[in-house]
């Protein structure tokens, strides 16, 4: 059937690609083990630092979204350490599910789906778990499923007074070179992020960038 006019993708992700990106995508391939090609990589991660405004490594992979939740999380855990996540959404809900699969405890803070994560929340719970059992907080950044949105500034400093050593993990799929973003400032340890929800790429690309 014919349809009039241009097609335009108009839903929270993945988001419509510039036609300079197509008409890059649309050359020839490059042989992916000739000098070429990692020129063209290593220019490509070098330059994702300014993205995730970091000085750090950044991993790339191919994954689904389930796919980088678990590699973060596995990663970075061992079966039976506790998790504090922030209920803002349908993905955040899939990621806890995610996290009791493979073995992880996570405990939930209910939020109504219509806000982002509070920070006063978070540490009034930090402040309370005086043994340090709370091994991450995992909080996503903007979700896709309400367009709500949460402060990672404010949370991170909601961890640091509350002087507790959790991890802070952001699953920043379709926040990252939406919103602000500031790894390194921010004292991040771990970021999930697709690169079709925010960066205007086509391929189903993960891209990761975790410190420990």
């Amino acid at each position: 059937m014919r349809q009039p006019g241009r097609h335009f993708l108009q839903i929270p992700g993945p988001s419509a690609v510039p036609d300079r990106i197509l008409k890059a995508i649309g050359q020839q391939t490059i042989d992916h083990r000739g000098p070429d090609f990692a020129e063209v990589g290593k220019r490509a991660l070098d330059g994702l630092k300014s993205i995730f405004r970091t000085r750090q490594h950044v991993f790339i992979f191919p994954s689904s979204g389930t796919g980088a939740w678990e590699a973060a999380l596995v990663n970075t855990h061992s079966p039976g350490d506790n998790l504090l996540m922030y209920e803002t959404g349908h993905f955040a809900f899939m990621w806890s599910k995610m996290a009791r699969k493979i073995g992880l405890n996570p405990e939930i803070i209910e939020g109504d789906w219509r806000g982002g994560a509070e920070a006063d929340r978070i540490e009034a719970r930090l402040r309370a778990d005086k043994a340090h059992q709370i091994k991450s907080v995992c909080v996503v950044h903007n979700e896709t499923s309400t367009g709500s949105v949460s402060p990672i500034a404010e949370i991170r400093k909601a961890i640091d007074a509350a002087g507790h050593p959790a991890l802070l993990m952001v699953d920043t799929i379709s926040g990252l070179a939406s919103l602000d973003f500031r790894f390194d400032e921010w004292g991040g340890r771990c970021r999930c992020f697709r690169r079709t929800e925010g960066a205007d790429a086509a391929a189903r690309t993960w891209l990761q960038r975790c410190q420990r």
